[in-house]
């Protein structure tokens, strides 16, 4: 009989859902975007009730698609966009929306941390640092500001946690989501420190039972049977970081290995097995967690940019009605158009720099303030360049972490794979390389974390020996190698977007003094 598994995947954007059989084989794809809700500045949510009924719809799709028998399928598995924070009642019904991860509210929560509590203190005990998005900052922001809907709260949980509760009745934190929760999170024990939580005032039971990632945690319900069309009885893994999942997926199963995507955020991994490195100068300003593979004691470090493919969505959103009535009309993508506009414009952009900034700032700068930069703009540039520049400022954003790590001595396996998200665009992927100077490949199979989450799923219940399927089943394409003459040259415009936000990064501070100000 053979055996299938379903992993989904929630992100910044969207949700996307795959089914697989045991040999590795995709026989089934869904994928659904929901809206980014940005009501007030700095902040970022979810209509969290979305994220069940956008579940049970592509779950039941791909099940479908596959002409799957539900009691074949042997196991689920989830994943999610991290940090984020679904806060539910005693009915496991989300309070208010849910928090995403360019959520950057909780400013006034930082401070208080700081000042009770300690920037060193925090760091020492989870290997975080302290910023305004970590799930303990956000509920202690929910104390603060909104105390009656505090009070109700009986879990806070991830977006992953969430679909696993609604799927098993059963509240679970994979170890791969326990860093993003921060403040008094310990990365060493893989436990909450109870003394914190107390001085802080977060009672440690709305918090979610710890699991490893590879655990099954419990079994799909008869009422989340009815409104997914699974079997009832059918394992539930503890799930996995979105990027770790997008990452086994196309085979990140070694120490040194490194991929990246460009999802909504846009970031890059390095897997190893290193507490130290988490703890070191350069780690300190890295994002570092559990990787999935023996997630009790391997890490990843995760240099993150928070607008990546976000920053062309905004674009294709905003500015590009035309394209997106092409796609309409055509069915040529959006996004196709807008590479294309872009195809001839050389590198450099012909001297247009943007800081791509839009919610603020992760790594290396963490910089809740920083905002999009335009600089150098003529009459001369046209939407293409616009395009090209807002690729070549997500690229210098996230090598301004590499170069970091590159030189700090981490193990890293070369070439660099590309997989999800703006990955498919030729013209991206040689930006990076050249950038970078590195070379890198396309990851062939990019049905990204959904795929992982099935494995996942596979070895959490036994289908699969190991993650060992994964590296065995991972191809690679369009091998690109990076030009040292368009290295060199954007190694000068580096340094100027370097200048710029230098610049600039004091005005950021009383930006946001300005625009806080009451309206009108």
């Amino acid at each position: 009989m053979t055996a299938y598994l379903v992993g989904i995947d929630f992100g910044t954007g969207g949700a996307k859902a795959c089914l697989i059989d045991d040999q590795g084989r995709v026989l089934a794809y869904a994928f659904e975007e929901y809206p980014l809700i940005h009501e007030h500045p700095g902040w970022s949510e979810h209509d969290a009730q979305l994220y069940w009924t956008v579940a049970c719809r592509l779950i039941r799709q791909v099940i479908a698609e596959a002409k799957a028998n539900p009691a074949e399928i042997r196991g689920v598995a989830a994943s999610s966009a991290l940090p984020s924070l679904v806060i539910v009642d005693g009915a496991d019904e989300p309070i208010h929306r849910a928090y995403n991860l360019m959520d950057r509210r909780a400013t006034d929560i930082v401070q208080w941390l700081k000042d009770e509590v300690g920037e060193e203190r925090v760091f020492q005990i989870s290997g975080y640092r302290l910023e305004d998005h970590p799930a303990f900052v956000n509920l202690l922001w929910e104390k603060r500001h909104r105390p009656e809907s505090f009070a109700r709260i009986h879990r806070a949980l991830t977006i992953d946690g969430f679909i696993t509760l609604k799927l098993t009745g059963r509240a679970a934190l994979h170890y791969s989501a326990a860093a993003f929760y921060g403040v008094a999170y310990d990365l060493r024990r893989r436990c909450f420190d109870t003394g914190l939580l107390d001085e802080v005032g977060i009672d440690p039971a709305i918090l979610p039972e710890l699991f490893r990632c590879e655990d099954v945690v419990g079994t799909v319900t008869d009422k989340a049977a009815t409104e997914t069309g699974l079997r009832a009885g059918t394992p539930v893994a503890a799930g996995q970081v979105d990027c770790n999942a997008s990452w086994v997926g196309a085979g990140a199963t070694d120490v040194g290995d490194f991929q990246s995507n460009l999802g909504s955020v846009g970031n890059f991994g390095i897997v190893h097995r290193s507490i130290d490195f988490n703890y070191s100068s350069v780690g300190r300003l890295m994002i570092n967690f559990p990787y999935t593979v023996d997630s009790e004691h391997t890490y990843v470090t995760v240099p993150t940019t928070m607008t990546g493919g976000q920053c062309i969505r905004y674009l294709r959103d905003t500015f590009s009605q035309a394209e997106v009535e092409a796609e309409r009309i055509l069915g040529v993508s959006a996004y196709d158009l807008l590479n294309l506009e872009a195809t001839d414009v050389p590198p450099g952009s012909d001297g247009l720099i943007i800081l791509p900034f839009l919610m603020g700032e992760r790594t290396p700068i963490w910089d809740v303030n920083a905002r999009g930069v335009v600089f150098g703009l003529s009459l001369q540039h046209t939407k293409g360049h616009v395009v090209r520049a807002m690729m070549e400022g997500v690229a210098y954003a996230m090598f301004d972490s590499f170069r970091l790590i590159r030189d700090a001595g981490l193990k890293v396996n070369y070439p660099m794979v590309l997989n999800e998200g703006g990955a498919v665009s030729p013209m991206w992927r040689q930006i990076i390389a050249d950038v970078f100077n590195v070379p890198i490949v396309l990851a062939k199979r990019r049905a990204g974390a959904p795929y992982g989450d099935a494995i996942l799923a596979g070895v959490a219940t036994g289908v699969f020996d190991s993650f060992a399927v994964a590296k065995s089943w991972a191809e690679v394409v369009a091998p690109m190698d990076p030009s040292s003459a368009r290295h060199a040259r954007y190694m000068e415009y580096f340094e100027l977007y370097k200048r710029i936000y230098d610049h600039v990064k004091t005005d950021f501070g009383l930006l946001a003094t300005i625009r806080d100000l009451p309206s009108l």
